[in-house]
């Protein structure tokens, strides 16, 4: 206690009380399998398409080793923490491999997995309230990190109790840097008869990307109307359909440098009046892949790429 204070270790970081735990149920390794039920399913052989029913953090651990960075989207919608909602945590933090199955393995009447005794409504009078909604997030958060491609992206729906905290959770999983938007939409319903004092009308989704600079335009696939426009042609037209041009360049004001370089065409150097939609490895890639269009008129240069009506995948176009 006195003048000399030590700072060394000081750093903008989000805490609470569990963290470590959080990071133990990451570590943890998982005896769980996937069980298929064929009398439970339709078309089982053909369809392309899985539901999981199962305890979400054991589910995502499972599926790290065939699904690991090849997700293109996840959306999530989870408990949103009001203290009203059937939000619960774990009472307890370890147990044994035979409690476990017995507890994953016991259901209700109607089917639904039972976890009475080991799990406790979390209520706003408890101190750790904000704590146990977030040990709950993050593991399973980063597990979800690891199944993206680098050019996906994930959304979580939230509203005003947790939106703070899971942004500041956010950057820290996928780096400030990957933030793509926090996208503000008006419910359809409203608490008038019970405000106390502002009518909350709108949620949130956080929206984050595996890596922002690999990942292209978000954009609703496109209508009957705007499927005219795509009227190119190139040696990809078998897999990828027909694409449109859009300008490479971005009237943008960021600073962002990465964003900022010289395309070398035919001996000349090109840069963007302020700067390009894409870094310099993405724009070097698309000219090895022949879906940029660079063109002269009137002495000045257009770079414009090629939006393809569907994917690598043959998939039409979506966010």
């Amino acid at each position: 206690m006195g003048e000399d204070i030590t700072i060394d270790n000081e750093r903008y970081v989000l805490n609470w009380a569990g963290k470590s735990d959080a990071f133990r149920a990451i570590q943890t390794q998982t005896t769980a399998t996937l069980k298929p039920q064929r009398d439970q399913s339709v078309d089982f052989d053909t369809t392309q398409n899985i539901f999981i029913e199962g305890e979400n953090l054991e589910v995502l651990k499972v599926l790290q080793k065939s699904y690991y960075g090849k997700v293109k989207m996840i959306y999530i919608d989870p408990r949103y923490n009001t203290g009203n909602d059937s939000f619960i945590y774990p009472d307890k933090f370890s147990e044994t491999k035979d409690e476990y199955l017995r507890r994953i393995g016991d259901k209700d009447e109607a089917g639904y997995l039972t976890k009475e005794g080991f799990f406790r409504k979390n209520s706003k009078e408890n101190g750790q309230y904000h704590s146990n909604w977030l040990s709950m997030m993050y593991p399973r958060l980063f597990l979800a990190r690891n199944l993206l491609r680098d050019h996906g992206v994930i959304f979580v729906s939230i509203d005003d109790n947790e939106v703070h905290n899971l942004r500041l959770m956010m950057n820290e999983i996928f780096g400030e840097e990957n933030f793509v938007a926090e996208i503000v939409w008006k419910k359809t319903y409203g608490g008038g008869s019970k405000a106390k004092h502002v009518i909350g009308l709108h949620e949130y989704a956080l929206c984050f990307s595996k890596n922002r600079e690999r990942l292209g335009i978000i954009e609703l696939p496109p209508d009957p109307e705007a499927k005219k426009y795509y009227t190119g042609k190139d040696d990809k037209f078998e897999v990828r359909g027909p694409f449109r041009t859009q300008p490479l360049a971005t009237t943008s004001m960021d600073e962002r440098p990465n964003l900022r370089s010289p395309i070398i065409w035919n001996g000349d150097e090109i840069w963007p009046e302020k700067q390009w939609q894409w870094s310099r490895d993405r724009v070097e890639e698309a000219l090895a892949n022949n879906e940029l269009i660079i063109s002269k008129q009137s002495g000045k240069w257009s770079v414009r790429y090629k939006q393809y009506l569907y994917d690598e995948e043959g998939q039409e176009r979506s966010a």
